[in-house]
């Protein structure tokens, strides 16, 4: 489904089915040097099973044009104006690492536009290592072999996810490889990681939110460590939200890692 966002063509998977503004709309918003396909179990079950899905490419990713976003706010501001493209007046949303951080500051600005808010493998402050910050910028393929290191607790993934025998490494070093040279202009990897980096409205943005919230953590995650992300969860818990924390035995890619038991914990989250 491709919609014009800010004048400029955004493409959603919408998990093979026609939109539907009878049903309810979940968003799906992807990590730095990632895109909609990260979610593909989960939005094409969901998909099928009563919603409308919109797997989003980010603004400069893939097969969505315009400006790729340099900041969580930027990016904030787009899911709002994706919205008001799709004519949803309300949306739950999933973000899965950058992705989680753009879910929560959107749903900050949206308030009641947004009736959960699912964050995937996050952190405050998401915090990235200055080494990892240089090497995506001079020396990227470096980088990406870093970051699918360290990402991952399993080497191939179980066969509900993209099939038996699929090595996860390899899919995700060519997924890597795709986005940054979808965009020739702008190092979507290194705008990704410095938005991360400086992003500093993750705790102001949870008090505001007004709807309930899943953590959805890997228990072996190395890039997002279930510890950074409790800083959030008692802020949540502090301002009276409605909050849910699910840890899985797995690393940074819950998606592919164990995508049963994201896609239950998402859609379990979603029918309260």
């Amino acid at each position: 489904m491709e919609l014009t966002v800010n004048g400029a063509t955004t493409y959603c998977y919408t998990g093979g089915k026609a939109f539907d503004p009878a049903k309810p709309t979940v968003v799906f918003i992807h990590g730095v040097l990632n895109d909609h396909s990260v979610w593909i179990l989960q939005s094409r079950y969901l998909a099928n099973h009563g919603f409308n899905v919109l797997a989003v490419d980010l603004p400069g990713h893939c097969r969505s044009a315009g400006e790729a976003p340099s900041t969580v706010e930027e990016a904030a501001d787009f899911i709002g104006a994706l919205l008001d493209a799709a004519g949803v007046q309300k949306a739950a949303l999933v973000g899965h690492s950058w992705g989680s951080l753009i879910a929560m500051e959107a749903a900050a600005r949206l308030k009641e536009r947004v009736t959960h808010t699912v964050l995937v493998g996050t952190a405050f402050p998401m915090k990235v290592s200055p080494a990892l910050i240089e090497a995506s910028l001079n020396e990227p393929e470096k980088a990406l072999t870093m970051v699918n290191v360290f990402s991952r607790s399993t080497l191939a993934a179980p066969p509900s996810a993209l099939g038996p025998g699929t090595w996860v490494y390899g899919a995700g070093m060519a997924l890597g490889r795709r986005v940054l040279r979808s965009n020739p202009k702008v190092n979507v990897f290194h705008r990704g990681f410095v938005a991360c980096d400086r992003y500093a409205g993750g705790e102001a943005a949870m008090a505001a939110l007004t709807c309930p919230v899943l953590f959805l953590l890997g228990g072996l995650d190395q890039m997002t460590q279930p510890k950074a992300a409790q800083g959030l969860i008692k802020t949540s818990q502090a301002a009276g939200k409605t909050v849910q924390v699910v840890t899985l035995p797995v690393g940074h890619h819950q998606m592919t890692e164990t995508p049963d038991l994201t896609l239950f914990a998402i859609r379990d989250f979603l029918k309260r």
